[in-house]
Parts: C-alpha cells; structure tokens; sequence
C-alpha cells in the first residue's frame, strides 16, 4: 500500500527480460530485500539493494501494462516506499497496481502551476469525478477537471521539481491507477443492480437449472 507521495527520482541504470536496477540520489532508509517499492506508480519487489542501488523483478504482464517497458537508460522514475501502519497518508490509498496508460495530451501555464490534460481509456472514465483522486506514475493528485475524453490536474512548483512529471511532455505515456474506493463503489452498485433470476441463480449454483428430474 502506498500514498502516492513522491520519495525521491530514481534512475534506471539497468534492464534485463527479468529485472531492472536503479539508483537512487540518497540511499532507501529501512529499504531490504523482499520489500515493497513503487516505481512510477508499480508495486515492485525489491530483490537486491547495495548501497544507492536496487533491483526489482519484472513480469512481462508488467512490461504490457505499464510505461517500465518504454524506459531507456538513465531515464528518471518516481520511488515510493511502501505505507508504514500509523505513519502519514499525505496522498490517497494507492495499491501500486496500475489500471492502464495513458498519454499527456498538452500541458499549459497557470501562474505558477502547470496544468496537464492527460487522455485516459473509456473504461477508465467512470471512475474519474471533480476533485478525486487519480495516481499519474505514482503521484496522487486531484482530477480539476474532466471530458469524456481526458482529465485535467494541476501541479504545483514542488510536485514538478520533485517528481518526474516536471519533466513530462506533450505524447509521453504516463501510467493511471484509479482510486480503490471509486472502484469499490462502482462494485457494489453492479451488483445491487444484478438481477436475482433463475439463469443467475443457476449459475452460481443456488438451483439445478431448468433440467426436469
């Protein structure tokens, strides 16, 4: 579990089919093998740490899904420790399981805030409300604003100094991870909504079916 609070950049310094190492500008305090990280936003497992460096295996579900397949040597990544039990949730819940990807469609000035409109898969829009949350590469932010489309956040001055979106640009991917209650919620209203007949409730075993016997 994580809270979408940005620890430090990391840079990736290795990638194999099976793994890939990064550097950290401070060394990971507490961090040891076994343990939880997320990178950009993806729940990894730590598999060997020495000093400012790490590894973490990868699957190729993970390569699939999320933009740790597009990175090249020496490109910047977000780090979060995993959530200790009692300390601060100064984001939201993040599982560090991203739902999909999408790409940053323009990013404009506001004062000095930055405004970011990033596309986002349809069947991820149900989930996207004024003033929710949404995890972009790992950073919890609030949505500003939304279409059928696309949503909008803004960042301020310390979020793009201190993540990797300060260095995002117009058609980079980025990863999505919708809020787990939204998700929640939508769960429980499809099934207040299924409808309790007979081809239901044989399908889940309830009833024989229709054979006579």
């Amino acid at each position: 579990m994580f809270t979408g609070i940005v620890e430090e950049i990391g840079t990736l310094k290795e990638a194999t089919a099976h793994h890939l190492t990064f550097e950290t500008p401070e060394p990971l305090e507490g961090m040891k093998e076994g343990d939880s990280i997320a990178v950009n936003g993806v729940c990894l497992t730590v598999i060997s740490l020495e000093n400012r460096r790490f590894s973490a295996n990868i699957m190729p579900e993970t390569l699939r899904r999320t933009n740790l397949g597009g990175l090249r040597y020496n490109d910047h990544v977000n780090l979060e420790r995993a959530l200790v039990l009692g300390g601060r949730l100064g984001g939201h819940l993040v599982l560090g399981h991203i739902d999909d990807t999408g790409g940053v469609v323009s990013i404009a000035a506001e004062e000095a805030a930055r405004i970011m409109r990033v596309s986002v898969p349809a069947r991820l829009m149900p989930y996207v409300v004024d003033k929710g949350f949404i995890a972009i590469d790992g950073v919890s932010l609030t949505i500003a604003g939304f279409d059928a489309l696309s949503l909008s956040v803004s960042l301020v001055a310390y979020t793009m100094e201190h993540t990797t979106l300060g260095e995002r640009r117009p058609g980079d991917v980025v990863n999505l991870e919708a809020d787990i209650i939204a998700k929640y919620v939508e769960g429980l209203n499809e099934r207040r909504t299924q409808r309790l007949d007979s081809e239901f409730l044989a399908e889940y075993g309830f009833t024989g079916g229709t054979d006579a016997g």
